[in-house]
């Protein structure tokens, strides 16, 4: 696996089998394969340069990993298996991203609520949990509810392809579906 575009395009990232067993009883790992992840910043394009960008359920990092190569001020990854968070962590250093990046090695739901308690904001989030998970309702309603997510601010939401996501919140309105094979990007921006 390696990055698409940016600073560190064409570098490998998660290089350890260890990285990609879980370890942690909830099987193995799922990433972001490279055409959706270039999809993700074909979608973002516009959006990314100096922004401050969320990582959620980051796994190998490569997302994040891209978002900082392409131009993002700043990106937290959230990865509640501490193999895969310090992985993250060790690669990030190596870069020399780290003093524009960090990693949280808690659930999703634990980083929203005591992000949304810190008033920490993000302009764009990305959210990747596990195709076999309940989470994603939990996030998205969390995300809706709060204010880590900036005004104006977008989500992009990596799930199965026939899981249809809510579209009447709050404060996230529904803006596309974007399908590439088995997996579905969803769009939603805050306030608009």
């Amino acid at each position: 696996m390696r990055i698409s575009g940016g600073q560190l395009k064409g570098r490998k990232v998660a290089d350890r089998k260890k990285v990609f067993s879980s370890g942690d009883g909830k099987g193995g790992l799922r990433p972001t394969s490279a055409k959706v992840r270039e999809a993700v910043f074909d979608i973002l394009q516009a959006e990314i340069k100096g922004a401050a960008f969320l990582d959620l359920y980051a796994g190998t990092g490569a997302v994040g990993l891209e978002a900082l190569s392409r131009g993002a001020e700043k990106v937290f990854f959230v990865e509640d298996n501490l193999v895969r968070s310090k992985s993250i962590e060790d690669y990030i250093k190596k870069t020399g991203f780290d003093k524009m990046a960090g990693v949280y090695s808690k659930s999703t739901v634990q980083f929203l609520k005591g992000a949304s308690e810190s008033a920490i904001c993000f302009d764009i989030v990305f959210a990747d949990p596990p195709y076999a998970s309940d989470e994603i309702s939990d996030v998205v309603l969390l995300l809706d509810g709060n204010d880590v997510l900036k005004e104006g601010g977008c989500l992009i939401v990596e799930h199965r392809t026939g899981l249809k996501l809510m579209e009447g919140m709050q404060t996230l309105g529904f803006i596309k579906n974007y399908r590439y094979g088995d997996t579905m990007l969803t769009l939603y921006r805050k306030g608009r």
